[in-house]
């Protein structure tokens, strides 16, 4: 099990377009993927919960990959929601 602390660069938080990136950055692995904000544990490949979570800009969150490729996902996961989900 790898993790990373990111903060979320979007100006409108994490709403549906960015969430969709998000999920579908975290369907091209295998491994279980979870974002943790404070005392939340999401699924990041569910659009709906990564949404529903509320998550807003210039929040700090946990990216957690356990399992096959955790350590490309990681990277990939994390580094999707540093650069702004295309849209910063």
């Amino acid at each position: 099990m790898v993790s990373k602390v990111v903060t979320v660069t979007n100006p409108s938080g994490l709403h549906l377009r960015p969430a969709g990136v998000l999920s579908q950055t975290a369907m091209k692995y295998d491994c279980d993927i979870i974002i943790e904000c404070g005392d939340k544990k999401i699924v990041a490949k569910s659009v709906l919960n990564v949404m529903a979570a509320g998550i807003k800009q210039g929040t700090e969150v946990t990216v957690i990959c356990d399992g096959e490729n955790e350590e490309a996902a990681l990277q990939d996961v994390a580094g999707a929601i540093e650069r702004g989900l295309g849209e910063v």
